[in-house]
C-alpha cells in the first residue's frame, strides 16, 4: 500500500516542463523537513498500485509528476511498471536522498541536504537561499540547471545570480503566479 497525499490534474508549474498538462501524484511522508514545504504529511489515503493507476488515468494527460514529500520513499518498480503499462511518462521530483526506481523517464532533483543517493538527474532545480549552488551543481551534475526563488521572496536576488552565472535558468512557481493548483 502507498500513502497518497493527493492526486490532481493541472499544469506543471516549475522547471523544464513548465506549462505541460500533467497529473500529479503526491505521496505523503519525507525524510527531510524543509520549512518551505507545501505538503501536509499527516494527510494521506492508502492506495494500492491498481487504485493509483485508475485514479491518475481519469485525466487525459499521460505526463505524470510524482512528488511528495519525498516520492522515492514509496515509489517502487511495481508502481512504475503499472504506470508505464498505462502509458504514462513519469517525472519524479526528488530531494535526491534516495535512488530512483528504474523506468522513470525524467528526474528532477531539488536537493535540500547531503547525503545524496540519486544516480541520475535530468534537471537540477535549486530553491535558492544564498547557498553555494555552484558546489551543488558540481556534486550533482545535470544537463539542465534551474534556480528558483524561495516562496517568491528573493526573486531579484535569484535573477541577479543567474545574470552573473548564465549556465543557470530561472524557474518560477508559475502555478502560484497564475493561481492554479
Amino acid at each position: 500500500m502507498y500513502r497518497v497525499n493527493e492526486i490532481f490534474y493541472s499544469l506543471q508549474g516549475e522547471g523544464y516542463y513548465t506549462g505541460t498538462p500533467a497529473v500529479f501524484l503526491r505521496f505523503s511522508g519525507c525524510n527531510r523537513r524543509c520549512e518551505f514545504c507545501d505538503t501536509d504529511f499527516a494527510a494521506y489515503t492508502e492506495m494500492d498500485a491498481d487504485a493509483i493507476v485508475a485514479a491518475v488515468s481519469a485525466w487525459p494527460a499521460r505526463h505524470l509528476v510524482v512528488t511528495g514529500g519525498e516520492p522515492t520513499l514509496q515509489l517502487d518498480d511495481v508502481l512504475v511498471r503499472a504506470l508505464k503499462g498505462a502509458g504514462f511518462y513519469i517525472q519524479v521530483e526528488t530531494n535526491g536522498s534516495m535512488p530512483v526506481p528504474t523506468g522513470v523517464d525524467w528526474v528532477t532533483c531539488s536537493p535540500k541536504q547531503a547525503p545524496w543517493a540519486v544516480d541520475r538527474i535530468d534537471e537540477l532545480k535549486v530553491v535558492y537561499e544564498g547557498q553555494d549552488v555552484e558546489a551543488l551543481a558540481d556534486l550533482l551534475p545535470a544537463p539542465r540547471l534551474f534556480l528558483q526563488p524561495c516562496s517568491g521572496l528573493n526573486t531579484a536576488e535569484v535573477a541577479a545570480y543567474i545574470l552573473a552565472h548564465p549556465r543557470w535558468r530561472l524557474s518560477l512557481q508559475t502555478h502560484k503566479l497564475i493561481d492554479i493548483r
